[in-house]
């Protein structure tokens, strides 16, 4: 196998599973530092290979983080509990 896979015929990486957590996590820092610029100026070429390689680094790191910790504010309950008191009518004094 080599180095890197391909994904009709463009070079995608090497294969999340063959990274340690360390280098998996340098990868994903590095797509998502990069994700703006190539949604905003890549080709569609470089948009789908960046979607990919996005998605293969992403589920990687899910499936070795299956019980990652959730922030309650990022959730729909704790999204409605931050929104609850900002779209109240003020109250006639």
């Amino acid at each position: 196998m080599n180095e890197h896979d391909t994904w009709d015929d463009t070079m995608t990486g090497v294969d999340p599973g063959r990274l340690d957590d360390q280098q998996l996590m340098k990868e994903l820092e590095t797509i998502h530092r990069t994700r703006h610029d190539t949604l905003l100026y890549g080709s569609d070429d470089a948009l789908r290979a960046h979607n990919a390689r996005m998605a293969q680094l992403e589920g990687e790191w899910l499936r070795r983080n299956p019980r990652r910790p959730v922030a309650s504010g990022r959730t729909r309950e704790g999204a409605r509990e931050r929104h609850s008191g900002e779209h109240t009518a003020p109250t006639a004094g």
